[in-house]
């Protein structure tokens, strides 16, 4: 059962219209928060039809704009409150191999992936530090610890949160407000169900676990990093990989 929260909080996820931002976003809600959700194409399923349903606000916003960023704290600012729980998941993929990947292949996923949770992190911190409070968690991949074929925009940008996350936590010091890093493996979303079977095949052998990661188990420890317990968790990067990092 999940542990409700003595006081609802108001959390904004980027990215929360599908997969694991979403699994995220039910995570909070279920647990009695004010949950906003950032979509850039589709609504979420809950909000198909209704700008809030089952707790959720739904925001368009792309992160590659820091005026839409804004616009999307604000909405969800005036509907639950200052945002003092931030989960950085909005990203995307263009993979290439290095020789046939072009700038922009490479600068869009960066942009996406890297400069747009800089965009959200900034916007929300300055709120935080007027709150007195917060909790930051940025979503990474374990191909930003043991790199990928094909992905260096991917796992550039992605390790790039390590570095962003780190030196944010000696920025902010002793405040109650704490930046961490998640780091998912192989998950049960839309991406691994593109993947061709021999693909499939060769991740799942690197894997210790032998299965793929559900959402709902990388929400499990977004949700961790999120709470009370986790006050004196700082710039730490939680893999949930199945063990297909290694502690890398």
């Amino acid at each position: 059962m999940t542990e409700q929260q003595a006081t609802p909080r108001s959390v904004l996820v980027t990215g929360g219209n599908r997969g694991i931002g979403l699994a995220i976003a039910r995570r909070f809600a279920r647990a009695g928060d004010r949950v906003a959700v950032t979509y850039r194409g589709e609504k979420p399923p809950e909000v198909a039809d209704a700008a809030v349903s089952e707790g959720f606000l739904s925001v368009r916003c792309d992160v590659t704009d820091s005026q839409q960023v804004d616009r999307a704290f604000m909405e969800a600012e005036a509907a639950h409150g200052p945002v003092t729980v931030l989960v950085a998941n909005a990203g995307t993929s263009n993979d290439r191999l290095l020789v046939r990947m072009t700038e922009e292949d490479f600068t869009s996923v960066v942009d996406t992936n890297l400069t747009g949770a800089f965009r959200v992190t900034q916007r929300a911190v300055r709120g935080m530090l007027r709150e007195g409070h917060g909790r930051i968690v940025l979503i990474s991949s374990t191909a930003a610890l043991h790199g990928s074929a094909g992905q260096t925009n991917y796992a550039a940008s992605k390790a790039g949160l390590i570095g962003f996350a780190r030196s944010l936590t000696r920025e902010l010091g002793p405040r109650d407000i704490t930046c961490n890093v998640v780091s998912p493996g192989l998950t049960q979303t839309d991406m691994s169900a593109a993947l061709t079977p021999d693909q499939r095949r060769t991740l799942l052998r690197q894997t210790p676990a032998g299965r793929l990661a559900r959402p709902d188990e990388v929400a499990d420890a977004v949700a961790f990093l999120a709470g009370a317990d986790a006050g004196y968790v700082r710039g730490a990067v939680i893999p949930v990989d199945g063990g297909a990092g290694l502690g890398h």
